[in-house]
């Protein structure tokens, strides 16, 4: 089947409403809006990734303050930067950001690359981020496509092509590249319909009446904007179910630190168990009071995670430090008080919180 990559007749004149609505109604005052610094932008974009503005912003802060700029990201112990990470999810973007800056220095002198093509050869930078850095940090006329814009697209062309085919992905990318405006205004063009998408065209019970694009949206006409964008392939979810052991010994947990590789790579986490069966027979010559604590349901992206913590009081005198060595090379011992100096999932850290007086949490 071919798809037409013709903008049509009905989308004259959409750059310039979006331009306009944008200057007059878009957002002006999110932090990584008031520069053009591409190491700024560029952490912005990674970090909005599949999470929303308000979460990210704390977290956009707290980085900056921490590593200012690409050479400071890029010097930092792996640790440090998932610990800063810690809750936004995702934590491959996280290893990229902390790769990507070291390739940055170490390739390209502490410098991005100008250009949309160049920038996405870095670890992490797809062409919708890397249009993003290109456009607001230096001009380039290029496109992005972006959860936000896709919506806005698709519902304003009709494009009701199945996006879970790279074909059909690829078509919206050469109407979205179609539509770019001539001239200057790239910067306010992407931010509109990046604003549009966010605050107006969302997935829900889209604002119409407040759309610059209402008029010539096939969408609207049609009476069924959440119908778009069309993406049919679901994902399949699966259900997991594992124990885990909370090892407590004064004022200290033992944390290990999870493979490279898989669910929560590189973060810091409590042992983990095939059930709880599995970890009741690996501490059942141990000393100290066992307490089972009810299960966390954790949700990921393709499957649902059942964790069953058991908490293992140890007695101060118990000297265990060489089995837990032999059976978990990786481990330490943490004072809980210095809990957020480590990469922690949140479901856990949030768990392990409870064992700090409520004066330091």
């Amino acid at each position: 089947m071919s798809v037409s990559t013709a903008a049509g007749p009905g989308t004259a004149g959409l750059a310039e409403c979006v331009v306009a609505w944008q200057r007059t109604y878009g957002r002006h005052s999110l932090p990584w809006q008031q520069t053009r610094d591409p190491y700024r932008v560029w952490l912005s974009e990674i970090m909005l990734q599949q999470t929303q503005v308000s979460t990210v912003l704390g977290y956009y802060e707290r980085f900056l303050n921490r590593f200012p700029d690409v050479a400071a990201l890029a010097a930092a112990p792996q640790d440090e930067v998932l610990a800063l990470w810690a809750g936004l999810g995702y934590y491959s973007r996280a290893r990229n950001l902390h790769r990507c800056a070291q390739v940055v220095v170490a390739e390209h002198a502490g410098a991005f690359p100008r250009t949309a093509a160049a920038l996405m050869t870095l670890p992490g930078i797809g062409r919708s981020t890397a249009a993003a850095i290109a456009a607001f940090c230096f001009g380039e006329r290029v496109a992005i496509l972006d959860g936000n814009v896709k919506r806005v697209l698709t519902r304003v062309l009709g494009f009701g092509q199945d996006l879970a085919q790279s074909a059909h992905e690829k078509a919206l990318w050469r109407l979205a590249d179609a539509l770019l405006p001539q001239g200057r205004g790239i910067e306010a063009y992407t931010q509109g319909l990046m604003d549009l998408g966010a605050t107006v065209c969302v997935q829900r019970k889209p604002d119409c009446a407040a759309c610059p694009l209402a008029a010539q949206c096939v969408a609207k006409a049609q009476g069924r904007p959440e119908d778009y964008p069309v993406k049919r392939r679901k994902l399949v979810r699966s259900q997991r179910a594992h124990a885990v052991l909370w090892l407590v010994q004064g004022e200290r947990v033992w944390l290990v630190q999870r493979p490279q590789t898989g669910v929560w790579a590189g973060l810091w986490a409590l042992p983990e168990f095939e059930d709880l069966a599995a970890l009741e027979r690996a501490i059942a010559d141990w000393p100290g009071e066992q307490q089972a604590l009810p299960t966390i349901h954790h949700v990921l992206t393709h499957f649902d995670w059942a964790l069953s913590p058991v908490r293992l009081r140890l007695p101060a005198a118990a000297e265990v430090d060489e089995i837990l060595a032999q059976q978990w090379p990786n481990g330490r011992w943490v004072p809980v008080v210095r809990l957020d100096d480590y990469g922690l999932p949140a479901p856990l850290k949030k768990l392990l919180l409870q064992a700090l007086p409520s004066s330091s949490r």
